[in-house]
């Protein structure tokens, strides 16, 4: 597995150019719980941010985004709707509160992990019950039920979900 924000601040390079396309901003997140993209930085200043669909990029190592050529990076407009950002934007993910259906919260949302390489589906996320928790019992893993709602103010899961420890970095790396 993958975390999400393992892909924020890394280059994006072209590999037929060897030219960098910009440096990876945040992580584009479907309702239906799938990474859509990944937003780029800007060129300029005074310029709309930049986007790269998840199918169009060829890996994702540890030290670089890679994709086939500029031609898939496109122009980016915040006013999608049905789109999540993990960390900044109109509707971000992290720091929603992760709610039982019985009201019971289990924390919130650091972080998100996806499958092996190119897999597009979020497998779980990263909780955080706050500062002093997240030292003394570190984070947790909750694996993503496919009952998940994404509302505007918390993610609701079942009642039957279960925390887990957070995977280490050798196990996700």
């Amino acid at each position: 597995m993958r975390k999400a924000q393992h892909i924020i601040g890394l280059p994006v390079i072209a590999i037929e150019t060897g030219k960098q396309a910009g440096t990876a901003k945040d992580v584009v997140i479907g309702r239906d719980w799938n990474v859509l993209g990944v937003l780029i930085d800007s060129k300029h200043w005074f310029s709309s941010s930049r986007y790269i669909a998840w199918d169009d990029i060829v890996s994702i190592g540890a030290d670089a985004v890679t994709i086939s050529d500029e031609q898939v990076v496109r122009p980016w407009n915040d006013d999608h709707a049905d789109f999540v950002y993990l960390l900044d934007g109109g509707f971000k993910l992290k720091g929603l509160p992760v709610i039982t259906a019985n009201g019971d919260q289990l924390g919130f949302v650091e972080d998100v992990y996806f499958g092996t390489q190119m897999d597009k589906k979020i497998l779980g996320y990263e909780l955080s019950g706050g500062l002093i928790s997240d030292l003394t019992e570190g984070r947790k893993w909750l694996p993503s039920p496919n009952e998940a709602t994404l509302g505007e103010d918390a993610v609701v899961v079942p009642v039957h979900c279960a925390l887990q420890d957070a995977p280490s970095y050798e196990e996700i790396g």
